[in-house]
């Protein structure tokens, strides 16, 4: 049975990659931040947890437990534009060196492991209106943009310089069940309120690239048959553009809910108007959404339902 490692695979991704790769047949083993008991690991989609940071002690401890993996996926980083620009230094930190420390205990340790890295769609900055497309130049807006074209550009290095075969999945705006922030958690709290109206920041037509979370994980294994010495990078995105405004207009429905919805007309710092992909090369590649966002939105909104009453 092969062997597939996941950092930071106790996060909103990272817990649906676990379940997804033990149903096509792999023993999953995390690494990251949380306490599991053993009793539970199964129920995770976990043949092994280790509740640490990515260090190559912890990296080799559980190979001793593990086997040497065949495929590594790394989720573990800063995930918030926001808490970049609050703390940059720690989100570069968390990004960063954590993948300088996992690119080189691979190149020492594992050199045939295949990696999968998970950045963001963030180091494009904002896409002004045309999909991009991968071989767009990157312009970050924000710490955490910056920072994951870093990541990029260590897994480049390791790969040309040392051989290791790795491909990179830029994740555009990833959501589903499970999310318990940013706009779609955030919104629902509010529209579940007793108000007649609520107000969100920005204009509410900021396009955005929604992929369900099933087609993310589905795309990350995907992905790992393309793993090479060239460091491929795919878009992880549907191409399908659709409005702030209009997410938010799906997600009342199905909340059914009346709630008045306005927006400030104020951008966050760091983000984008713009962030759509251009979907050609994973398409190329074999592989697209198959969870239409209104469906995928219909999804989240029954299981918030439940989840919000949840403590």
């Amino acid at each position: 049975m092969p062997i597939a490692w996941v950092t930071g695979a106790r996060g909103f991704i990272g817990r649906r990659l676990a379940l997804y790769l033990r149903d096509q047949g792999l023993a999953v083993c995390g690494i990251g931040h949380g306490h599991l008991p053993a009793e539970s690991w199964s129920q995770a989609g976990l043949a092994q947890w280790s509740n640490s940071e990515i260090t190559a002690e912890a990296l080799a401890h559980l190979a001793s437990a593990t086997g040497i993996p065949d495929l590594v996926f790394h989720l573990a980083g800063g995930s918030a534009v926001g808490t970049s620009l609050s703390a940059p230094f720690e989100d570069f930190t968390r990004t960063t060196n954590t993948t300088a420390r996992l690119l080189e205990w691979l190149r020492t340790h594992s050199p045939r492991s295949k990696l999968v890295v998970a950045s963001s769609a963030a180091v494009y900055g904002d896409t002004e209106g045309a999909p991009a497309d991968e071989s767009r130049r990157p312009a970050p807006v924000s710490p955490y943009g910056y920072h994951k074209l870093m990541m990029e550009q260590l897994c480049h290095e390791y790969s040309r310089v040392f051989g290791l075969e790795t491909a990179v999945l830029r994740m555009f705006s990833v959501y589903g069940e499970g999310l318990r922030k940013q706009l779609l958690w955030d919104c629902g709290v509010k529209l579940m309120t007793d108000v007649e109206s609520i107000e969100l920041g920005g204009t509410g037509e900021e396009l955005r690239d929604w992929i369900h979370v099933d087609d993310a994980v589905a795309m990350m294994l995907h992905v790992a048959g393309r793993a090479s010495v060239d460091c491929e990078i795919f878009n992880g995105g549907s191409g399908v553009a659709v409005r702030v405004r209009d997410i938010v207009a799906l997600l009342s429905k199905s909340l059914q809910r009346t709630v008045r919805v306005e927006f400030s007309g104020i951008r966050r710092r760091g983000d984008p108007i713009v962030l759509v992909a251009d979907a050609g090369r994973i398409a190329s590649a074999g592989i697209s959404c198959r969870i239409p966002t209104n469906v995928g939105i219909r999804r989240y909104a029954d299981w918030f339902k439940f989840a919000r009453n949840e403590r």
